[in-house]
């Protein structure tokens, strides 16, 4: 099972990346904090000082089709905000 999903890469994100060195990152569901920290530790090389998990339930959203109203059920996700020891930086864009 992979822990880490993906990074958030978002405007807000970029900001506390800069101002707090803080990133965030879509986790699996069953993640723990102790699993976070040693996954992103080990991916990154960096030290992590703390971290800040959310649960967001899944939602049933709903559009107009042309046969109707379609709904669809988003899928729920877990995101955390690991912050880092200072001096330490994480470049998502490195490989691009």
């Amino acid at each position: 099972m992979s822990i880490i999903i993906k990074p958030v890469l978002t405007e807000k994100m970029t900001q506390h990346g800069e101002k707090f060195n803080r990133y965030g990152f879509y986790v699996a569901t069953k993640a723990n904090k102790i699993q976070i920290r040693e996954a992103v530790e080990k991916m990154y090389n960096v030290t992590v000082t703390d971290i800040r998990t959310m649960n967001t339930p899944g939602k049933v959203k709903s559009r107009m089709k042309r046969s109707g109203i379609q709904r669809a059920r988003v899928h729920k996700f877990k995101k955390a905000v690991v912050a880092l020891k200072q001096g330490d930086a994480i470049d998502f864009y490195s490989n691009i």
